[in-house]
């Protein structure tokens, strides 16, 4: 065994159940945390997600510097930083898995150096609850369908033993080993524009175990059914904090257990954790899924290219309330309640007919909760081509989901202020208006809001003939 560790983190921003940090504290003598920033995986791809990566690390140094555990980060790629560590530096160096394809090559290679310098090496279970390869079915072979999936995942994760407790021990001092470290604040985006999330946001572990328990405490028994409104708080919000491990999903799980009244909004919750352990078997049983269509038919889907009508979803101007409110939500907080994500989701891809990478990748850059397997597998269910999806000939009404989801129009007036002084009766269709009535109430449909850029029936009635076009 070395004299030193490095805890080298990715996305495992936390002290409770952090496995290879505890490892790290309980064997070595001294421990020394890493973050290696590959400006590779962020600039102009994941600029929202600086911003949470920034504080994150900020908050985290502090936190470490109470166990005597220096975090220093470093500008590179990680497998030019690891290739300079050699044998007689005494290090042994540990970490968290993460479940990418291209990380877990990545990981294969820094493995292929560590062996090769003689560096000793250990890593441990990600944030995820079954590692993907032991949820398969009878015959060896991976799930396409959630239903059965997330059934066999559950008994899976259920019959494991007790869960270990990570518990971090306290160095006698803080080490330093390497040289050019940056600060935090060198990692934040260059546009100003994420200065508004410190309006909605407290990064932290203890934030994160806060949004928990008051999940338990107040909001999952009508999750159910709260969690498609969105002018109330009837989500979690807890997605970020998951994305960047300042909380285990065993953490959550076990405190989902401990309620004693375990109704539907336990499940519907729940099954939220299976999304995203289903997503990730998906992309790495099938990584084309990473690439395109999953159904290989849709490559030949008449997509329609228009720069005009995407810039209009980007940036909540589409004449479609409750679509802009969404979009507006988005780009203002980093983050949209899950049921506007398919409302608008819809709309790009059908009403639109705009391929759907292009708003995974918008998602991409401005989501502080973007995970390459849920971004993914949730734009491919939303168009109707990935497994298990949403058939592409059901098509959201964005006039009706209003209606039926945000029927006063709170959360289309908290977001586009413009229709304040709308109607109940006419916010989710505010064209309808008469035009003496436009003038009286000061909002002008098509001035000081825009018309609907397409009309829900014509539109309706193009994507369903273009899918029919597959079929032939």
């Amino acid at each position: 065994m070395t004299k030193y560790a490095i805890t080298w983190l990715r996305e495992d921003f936390r002290i409770e159940n952090n496995p290879a940090l505890s490892y790290a504290t309980q064997n070595h003598e001294k421990v020394l945390a890493l973050y290696i920033y590959n400006k590779n995986d962020f600039d102009n791809k994941r600029e929202a997600q600086k911003w949470w990566l920034s504080k994150s690390l900020e908050i985290f140094k502090i936190e470490l510097s109470k166990y005597r555990i220096n975090l220093q980060i470093i500008e590179g790629d990680e497998l030019d930083v690891f290739s300079k560590i050699k044998k007689k530096d005494d290090i042994s160096i540990y970490w968290n898995k993460i479940y990418e394809p291209d990380v877990i090559a990545k990981g294969k290679k820094i493995r292929d150096i560590f062996i090769k310098n003689q560096i000793e090496f250990k890593y441990f279970k990600g944030n995820i609850l079954n590692e993907f390869q032991e949820v398969t079915k009878n015959d060896g072979t991976p799930f396409k369908v959630f239903t059965p999936f997330w059934k066999n995942a559950e008994q899976k994760f259920l019959s494991l033993p007790p869960k270990k407790k990570y518990v971090i021990k306290k160095m006698k001092k803080p080490i330093s080993f390497f040289k050019n470290c940056i600060d935090p604040k060198n990692i934040l985006p260059k546009k100003n524009w994420y200065k508004k999330f410190e309006n909605y946001w407290k990064v932290s572990e203890t934030e994160s175990k806060k949004i928990l328990n008051n999940l338990i405490d107040n909001k999952i028994r009508e999750y159910g059914t709260a969690r498609d409104y969105p002018s109330i708080e009837g989500t979690s919000k807890l997605s970020p904090y998951i994305k960047h491990g300042q909380i285990h999903v065993n953490t959550i799980w076990q405190k989902c257990s401990e309620i004693k009244s375990k109704g539907n909004g336990y499940r519907k919750y729940i099954n939220e954790l299976g999304w995203r352990e289903f997503s990730h078997s998906l992309i790495n049983y099938f990584p084309e899924f990473l690439k395109g269509n999953y159904r290989k038919e849709f490559d030949k889907f008449p997509w329609i290219k228009n720069e005009k009508f995407l810039k209009a979803w980007k940036s909540g101007m589409t004449g479609y309330p409750i679509v802009d409110a969404g979009m507006r939500e988005l780009y203002e907080t980093g983050w949209m309640h899950n049921r506007i994500r398919m409302v608008v989701g819809s709309f790009l891809v059908k009403h639109l007919r705009i391929n759907w990478t292009e708003g995974e990748k918008y998602f991409r850059n401005c989501l502080l909760d973007f995970n390459k397997a849920n971004n993914i597998a949730q734009w491919q269910w939303v168009a109707g081509c990935g497994a298990d999806a949403a058939p592409y000939f059901r098509i959201f009404n964005p006039i009706l989901q209003g209606e039926k989801f945000d029927k006063e129009g709170k959360y289309v007036k908290k977001w586009i202020p413009e229709l304040d002084k709308v109607p109940q009766k006419f916010i989710h269709k505010p064209w309808e208006m008469e035009l003496n009535f436009q003038e009286d109430i000061k909002t002008i449909i098509g001035k000081d809001y825009p018309k609907p850029i397409v009309t829900h029936e014509v539109a309706r009635k193009a994507a369903l003939s273009a899918f029919q076009q597959l079929k032939s």
